[in-house]
């Protein structure tokens, strides 16, 4: 019996990367690359101007796979069929009715039409980006947030961007935080009277004329969220500060 993908794997496993007229044999292995640090793998090359050579291969470091797999198609319509979306990557709206999204706000509707089928990402060639026509035989639009001045994106990089956004989305790429017992409401006040003994025993704390130093500290440990081992910990640190005062004289 072969093993299910899980949820998150399969959607990403729907994701088409397609690469429009590619002239530079580095993009290629640049845009794999970025692919399959995400976790994508499904590259479709739309009539290459370059061959997957020997430079492609090394820009693409361990995601060689990934151009070995490579589909090349005639044209996009061929990259594009059997789809549920595509959505293409431009800087350009060129006064087109599609909807525009940036990578972040493209990402979950992508992933959530990958539940229904194949979604393809679409980029245009490193001179000429995207024709009218091409633009046009995709859904959305996706821009890519960059300085107005200087909006020159290199492909590995644009791939990169909406990769790690797609990645994002999923609940795998979340690191649980390590679980840790938070410390009860009476343990911090006991510890903040034993704090405020300490204090004063070693004359950092005049009881005449307090301010507003242990509000100040209350605040901070407030801020802190404190654990039970950290109350621990500091109830430590506040004994053996007061031992090494009787010690000491």
């Amino acid at each position: 019996m072969t093993d299910v993908p899980p949820p998150d794997n399969l959607m990403l496993a729907r994701i088409r990367i397609v690469l429009v007229e590619t002239s530079h044999p580095g993009n290629l292995g640049a845009a794999a690359r970025a692919m399959k640090v995400m976790g994508l793998s499904r590259l479709h090359l739309v009539a290459p101007r370059c061959a997957i050579d020997d430079e492609a291969r090394a820009r693409a470091s361990g995601a060689v796979d990934v151009l070995d797999g490579a589909v090349t198609c005639a044209d996009l319509d061929e990259a594009l069929a059997g789809t549920v979306l595509a959505a293409a990557c431009t800087s350009r709206r060129r006064d087109l009715p599609h909807p525009a999204y940036t990578p972040r706000q493209a990402a979950p509707g992508m992933l959530s039409a990958a539940r229904q089928g194949d979604v393809a990402l679409v980029y245009g060639s490193e001179t000429y980006g995207l024709s009218n026509d091409q633009l046009a035989r995709c859904r959305w639009l996706i821009n890519i947030p960059a300085n107005p001045g200087y909006m020159s994106l290199n492909l590995g990089a644009a791939v990169q961007v909406l990769a790690y956004e797609l990645r994002s989305c999923l609940e795998d790429a979340v690191i649980p935080l390590p679980e840790f017992e938070a410390a009860r409401h009476e343990e911090v006040e006991a510890l903040l009277a034993e704090l405020e003994r300490s204090l004063t025993d070693i004359g950092f704390l005049d009881p005449r004329h307090p301010k507003r130093l242990m509000p100040r500290l209350r605040r901070f440990f407030a801020r802190a969220g404190l654990e039970k081992e950290e109350v621990a910990i500091w109830r430590g640190v506040l004994t053996a500060m007061r031992q090494g005062r009787r010690e000491g004289g």
